[in-house]
This record gives structure tokens, sequence and C-alpha cells, in this order.
């Protein structure tokens, strides 16, 4: 057999990111991980960490002073953040969200002016969705409009992960009422924290990654400067898109880690845990169980590398497959820990164990960046074409 057989497999610096990675979550991150969620706080812990490392955005190009990671390597980051702690992963994560417009239809001056900033341990977050504009982007009530040298937004974006804790906001808004089309009269802007007007809303009371912030902000007479504007006016819900390609598969990634920790979690249990004079590891019903938890996270690793891997290539069929991994991965976590906390019985039940938290937090992971029934349709109209 050829040792040497490269096909297939990640390259040694993928590996070594991963060593790297999963080292500093096991000692900065996971003893941390059960307080941040019982008392929903935010992990600073987690982003001292990542910060010190440079794993924070490590997607960020060298050239505005971040890791130049590709999306494979940013997705390992992720993967193994979740492994130990979701709400810590959305660090990484949500950093590429909140920047990926920029970096794809920015211009020069305003990639220089916000990037090296995240880079350096700032936060973006991402203010896509509305109340009554989900799923439904088109829909959105919130405005912009040009004032001389400036714009002037009004409106409200919900469901705005680490808001409040980020200096950068990526925001659509309507910028021409009158377009053709909905869709051609929305724009994207990149909003500052303390530009007048702006302010931010309490946290939502939710099910599971307590320990990241989700939050409404508000746009009262919100003024920025006119060359804030990324790209053209009405080149806003394309550049979005765009961005979710990019983004979609690393909450597969997100998902795919919370599933991994779980699967890790019950192996270690079910090993331990002993009925009827031996350890339930050796019981076939328990084995099964354990094998098909295992048989689709691998199966969901290698779709969610394969799309990152055609996102980063420019591949005909990378939104689908985006949107595939996405899909695949997130409801591969659901299962895979709601099998752990069965596995754990009524141990699983509790909080003295992480399933139960692994089995929360994966939720999430199947609605948002767009529910898994919008991703099936993407899938669909991709195939239908």
């Amino acid at each position: 057999m050829n040792s040497g057989y490269e096909l297939y497999r990640l390259g040694e610096e993928h590996e070594a990111v991963r060593e790297a990675v999963r080292a500093l979550a096991e000692k900065e991150i996971a003893p941390f991980a059960a307080e941040v969620d019982e008392h929903e706080r935010y992990p600073d812990e987690a982003l001292a960490a990542l910060n010190k490392a440079g794993f924070n955005a490590p997607h960020i190009p060298d050239a505005y002073d971040g890791q130049g990671a590709d999306s494979v390597a940013a997705n390992i980051v992720i993967e193994e953040v979740a492994r130990v702690c979701a709400a810590s992963s959305l660090i990484p994560a949500v950093n590429k969200l909140g920047t990926m417009n920029l970096i794809l239809g920015g211009s020069e001056e305003l990639k220089k002016q916000v990037l090296p900033s995240i880079a350096a341990g700032e936060m973006a977050s991402y203010a896509l969705s509305e109340r009554e504009a989900g799923s439904d982007t088109a829909s959105m009530r919130t405005r912009a409009r040009l004032d001389g040298d400036h714009w002037v937004l009004n409106g409200t974006k919900c469901w705005i992960t680490n808001a409040g804790i980020s200096t950068w906001y990526t925001v659509m808004a309507v910028s021409d009422p009158d377009a053709d089309k909905p869709a051609n009269g929305i724009s994207a802007f990149m909003v500052h924290k303390d530009d007048p007007g702006f302010s931010i809303g309490p946290k939502e009371r939710k099910l599971g990654i307590k320990g990241s912030p989700t939050r409404e902000i508000y746009f009262e007479d919100c003024t920025i400067p006119a060359d804030r504007i990324i790209g053209e006016p009405g080149q806003g819900l394309k550049l979005a898109f765009r961005t979710l390609d990019h983004t979609r598969h690393s909450i597969g990634a997100q998902a795919l880690g919370i599933a991994q920790g779980a699967l890790e979690a019950t192996i270690a249990y079910v090993k331990e845990r002993k009925q009827f004079r031996k350890a339930i590891a050796d019981f076939q019903g328990v084995q099964f169980m354990l094998a098909d938890m295992g048989m689709k996270i691998e199966a969901a690793r290698h779709l969610v590398y394969a799309a990152a891997a055609k996102v980063e290539r420019g591949d005909s069929d990378a939104s689908f497959a985006s949107s595939a991994a996405k899909t695949f991965a997130s409801d591969t976590a659901m299962q895979v820990t709601t099998d752990a906390v069965q596995l754990f019985g009524g141990a699983g039940y509790t909080r003295d164990f992480p399933v139960e938290r692994m089995m929360r937090d994966a939720k999430i992971t199947q609605i948002y960046e767009g529910t898994n029934q919008i991703q099936r349709m993407v899938m669909a109209r991709q195939l239908l074409r």
C-alpha cells in the first residue's frame, strides 16, 4: 500500500491548526463552558485566548493583518472550539459572517478601516433579519437614505448574534424602495457601535448558546459616512447571498464540533456506567447507537470540509454544497446529541453532565443562517437549474 497517498486527506498545515486549537480549547475554554451556560455570561476567557492565539477571526486576509486562513482551516477552528463550547465557537464564526460582505464587495478603503481592527480582537456582527423578514429577506423594512455625504438609517434588526459585544455591524437596509424588484433596492452598510442613532436592546432569553448574547439593534436616524456603504447601492442582497455561501458551511462546522463533543462524552460515560454487572458499552443496542452516531459525524465532517473547499475555489456547485453541509451537519448534531442524552439516561437530563447543554446548543444550528427548510429549497433550485 502507498502510505504517501495524499489525494483525500487534509494537509499537515490543517492538522497542525486542529492540534493547536484543540489544545487551546481544552485548556482555556472547556473549563468555563458549563459556567458560561449556567450564568448566561459572555465567554471572556475564550475571547482572550482566541485573540491571543490569532484564532478569533482566522479568515481575514494577511493584507489586513489577519491570518489569511482558508475556509477549511477556519472551519477546523470553529469545529474544535464548538467541541467544548458552542457559544465560544461563535467568536470566529460570527466574525466571519460579520465581515464577509465587506471582504467580498467592499472598497479597499473600507476594508482597511474595518478588517485590521477585527483581526486585532474587536468583533463584527451581521444584521439581516427582522421580525417580519426572516427567511423572506426582501421584505425588510429598515431604510437607508442618502443625505449629502452621509447615509441615514432607520429601523430594527433582530436575532443579532454577539450584539452589544461587537464593534462593527454589517447592516442590510432598503436604499431604493422604488426599485423594480425589492431585492434590487437593498444595500449593505458598515455601522460602528458609536455611530449616532445606533443602540441595542436587551438579551433574548434562549434555549441554548446562552453565553453568546442575541439582541435587537435599533437605528433611529443613525448617521454614517457615505463611504461606509459596501459596494454599490442595490448590491446588498446579492452580497448577502454570496456571504451565506461562505458561512453556512461554517455553521455545519459548529454543528460538527457539538456532535463530536457529545460523542466523546458519551463514549467515556458508557465505558464507566455499569448495569447488570457490566459496562453498558458492552450491550449491542448501545453499540449500534454509538456506531450510527460516529458514522453520521464522519459523513458530516467530509461534507463540511468539501463544501468549504468548493466555496474557496468558487466551484459552480458551491452554493448547493454549503447548504447541504449546513443542513446535514446540523441535523446530525441534533440527532447525535439527543442520542447522547438517551445513552446517559437520567444523568443526561441533568446539568451535571455536558450533553444536555450540547443538545440545547445543537438546536439553533438547524435554524440560524437559514432554516434547514430554506436550505432544502436552495438545494432543490440548484438541482433543477
